[in-house]
């Protein structure tokens, strides 16, 4: 079932307001700390799951996604990805994966001229 609009105040009144005190309560340097923040963000998530239940609503829905976008925009947009972003493998890791298909690529060449070459009187 769809939620009603007292979904929406239920889940600012009980949940996220709760959240963003114990957010406002952390410096703001260390929204960004997963370890710091991750007891609340879990509040906050089985919270908006007890609102839905309570209210027979579906949960996810459209407007916990809404609270969530809502949420990282304005506690975790300035984080950084530091430790997170992709990085190419080390030069010991990449080198084989490479040099691998291009060796059996060449093998595979050389044995086919040396096939073809080899079967050319045979008829």
């Amino acid at each position: 079932m769809a939620c009603s609009p007292q979904y929406q105040e239920a889940v600012d009144q009980f949940c996220l307001s709760r959240f963003s005190l114990d957010l406002d309560q952390l410096d703001q340097s260390r929204w960004c700390d997963w370890e710091e923040t991750l007891e609340s963000y879990s509040e906050l998530t089985n919270c908006s799951f007890v609102v839905a239940l309570k209210l027979g609503c579906y949960w996810p829905n459209r407007e916990v996604d809404a609270l969530f976008v809502g949420v990282h925009q304005r506690y975790f947009s300035d984080c950084a990805l530091i430790g997170r972003l992709l990085r190419d493998p080390p030069t010991q890791v990449c080198g084989p994966i490479i040099m691998g298909p291009v060796l059996v690529t060449l093998l595979m060449t050389a044995l086919v001229v040396w096939r073809s070459k080899r079967s050319e009187g045979v008829l």
